[in-house]
């Protein structure tokens, strides 16, 4: 039985760490070929040395997806290294998290140049290929944010809502072409971001037990059970998966909405 991504170039945004480092992993062992990319360089090198190590096609570029020029470059490169990309994961993002009147034109741009416009950059950059080549798989990397509201994490929820909304407007547009563009929902997810955001409390083990307690299954996702997911979406196990969103949150978002 060949291996779920066998013939799938993937692209991945924000691979250094954390769920897109998770996804990398899992795309290359069902022998995907992978590109990442991400703006910490030390990092970047350090997690692509490790899976050749492991023995996986990949290739690499430092890069910040809110430049659209970097973004091209990148995929230029990733289709001299392993071949023009058919999937894309658009995982890069940033928490911004304020009161509303609280935050600032900087917090604000910040927020939606890497939440939003950099994956639209990375979305511009890899679809006229996708078209030409008779299709591809887009998948953004949004959040149960972009469907729920939780007080003072404005203005966050508003770019993936955003997100949402490219996904499906995307997703219609191309369908015709063969090219599926689906998002992904994390919850909470045990990250690098999730420690620095309990780390913002006065008491941090009691932000994480809080945290925890939110959750039907008193436990948040690792990143391994996001990447599961998304293997999935990037796979042909889907074909008729175009233009929504997956949501992996152990039940929060239920309990949300209650």
């Amino acid at each position: 039985m060949p291996n779920r991504l066998s013939g799938k170039r993937v692209f991945i945004t924000g691979a250094a760490q954390g769920i897109g480092l998770a996804i990398a992993e899992a795309c290359a062992a069902e022998d995907a070929s992978i590109f990442l990319i991400d703006r910490d360089e030390a990092l970047l090198e350090q997690a692509a040395n490790k899976l050749k190590e492991d023995g996986v096609n990949l290739g690499y570029q430092a890069a910040d997806i809110t430049n659209a020029e970097a973004v091209r470059a990148a995929v230029a490169r990733a289709a001299g290294e392993i071949g023009n990309i058919n999937a894309l994961v658009n995982n890069a993002g940033v928490n911004v998290f304020a009161e509303p009147l609280q935050t600032t034109d900087e917090d604000w741009q910040r927020c939606f140049d890497i939440n939003l416009k950099g994956a639209w950059n990375c979305c511009r950059a890899v679809l006229p290929e996708m078209i030409a080549r008779g299709g591809g798989v887009i998948l953004n990397i949004a959040s149960t944010h972009a469907f729920t509201i939780i007080p003072h994490t404005f203005p966050y929820p508003l770019a993936k809502h955003a997100l949402l909304g490219m996904t499906k407007s995307l997703g219609i547009e191309y369908a015709a072409k063969n090219v599926r563009v689906n998002a992904l929902a994390p919850g909470y997810v045990a990250t690098q971001k999730a420690i620095d955001y309990w780390n913002s409390f006065p008491d941090p083990e009691k932000a994480k037990a809080e945290t925890m307690k939110l959750h039907p299954g008193g436990r948040i996702a690792t990143p391994q059970e996001i990447a599961m997911a998304a293997v999935f979406m990037i796979s042909d196990e889907c074909p008729f998966m175009n233009a929504t969103c997956l949501t992996v949150d152990g039940g929060l978002s239920v309990l949300q909405h209650q």
